[in-house]
């Protein structure tokens, strides 16, 4: 289907960005050692739940040294350099939350190491005052040994993976990075993304089509018949959460549907792709940034575009839009690093 939000970001790009993580380093963030003031549970072999396929520890991801607490900065340690023929990952403390099940979304505090130096190569979710990144469970966004670090554990859970550098590229990534090497990998799953917005619902506002939740939290939008839409940008809060607010700029989780109100049919959404989807506030249409940015994580806005906020007078004609069509989009805004 013609994307006409922004387009989700494609495998290339993700998979090249996870690439990135053994080759050189995305981001300079020093991570602050950790006194790693409580024992931590001896490791165990990597654990799986249901048809959940993760690889399994051995003598190389068992013999990654590992200290501090979960979510907070690790100290690690291991000899150099690491001769890794195949992807091992062991589990230095198991959570009891939610599975990071295929298709998942989770929620992750993650550092990378060169398996072959032991130096840091980067890291996301540890700073003081940081967010969690969001990884989605899944080889169609990026590269096996990402998601090896998170599949199939608990909420709560440390991992130590030992990639191998076949499993930190594909064919498509490879363009990219032309010699992977093997890294070390230490996940905190925090928590999963919520497939829909559990915000607390809010009265109605008057001007607005009305929407209409499934069960599965899909919405469906009815336009006013024989109203003409509003000439300005108008966002109003169906459901209020109370998670972070999402800054500008912002990587932001959504679940999102695009109806065009001239013809009221459904032009674009997430819903019945198997996960939601990552946007950057910075590289989608005005009016769709505008209706994220400034709201709480777990609200549901619903969003009328004017044309100049949305794709201006050429239109976007591969997803019958024309220059005068105005756009609605309901938005469930899921997470945000």
């Amino acid at each position: 289907m013609t994307r006409t939000a922004p387009p989700r970001p494609s495998t290339r790009v993700r998979r090249g960005r996870l690439v990135a993580l053994a080759a050189v380093p995305l981001v300079a963030l020093a991570l602050s050692g950790c006194t790693g003031g409580s024992d931590q549970p001896a490791p165990t072999a990597s654990g799986a739940s249901g048809d959940c396929k993760a690889p399994e520890s051995g003598s190389l991801s068992d013999g990654v040294d590992v200290t501090g607490e979960v979510e907070a900065a690790p100290e690690v340690s291991f000899d150099t350099p690491l001769d890794v023929t195949s992807t091992q990952r062991t589990t230095l403390v198991e959570g009891s939350g939610e599975v990071a099940a295929q298709g998942a979304v989770a929620n992750v505090r993650i550092a990378v190491y060169d398996a072959t130096t032991g130096a840091e190569v980067t890291s996301a979710g540890f700073d003081e005052g940081q967010q969690p990144t969001q990884l989605t469970v899944s080889t169609d966004y990026y590269v096996p040994g990402i998601v090896d670090a998170i599949a199939c554990v608990p909420s709560g859970s440390r991992t130590v993976t030992v990639a191998s550098a076949a499993d930190m590229t594909t064919a498509t990534a490879g363009e990219q990075a032309a010699t992977p090497t093997p890294v070390v990998i230490v996940a905190d799953v925090v928590s999963i993304v919520p497939t829909r917005a559990t915000g607390e619902a809010q009265p109605p506002a008057d001007g607005f089509p009305a929407v209409e939740l499934a069960d599965d939290g899909q919405p469906t939008v009815t336009i006013p018949p024989g109203t003409d839409p509003p000439s300005d940008l108008r966002i109003e809060v169906l459901r209020k959460g109370d998670g972070p607010i999402v800054p500008d700029p912002a990587n932001v989780t959504v679940q999102y549907q695009g109806v065009n109100w001239t013809t009221g049919e459904v032009f674009d959404q997430s819903w019945g792709k198997g996960t939601p989807t990552p946007f950057s506030t910075d590289q989608v249409v005005p009016g769709f940034a505008e209706a994220m940015i400034g709201q709480t994580v777990g609200s549901q806005v619903v969003v009328i575009i004017p044309p100049a906020e949305g794709y201006g007078e050429a239109g976007q004609p591969s997803a019958g839009i024309g220059g005068t069509d105005t756009l609605v989009f309901v938005i469930d805004i899921l997470a945000v690093a």
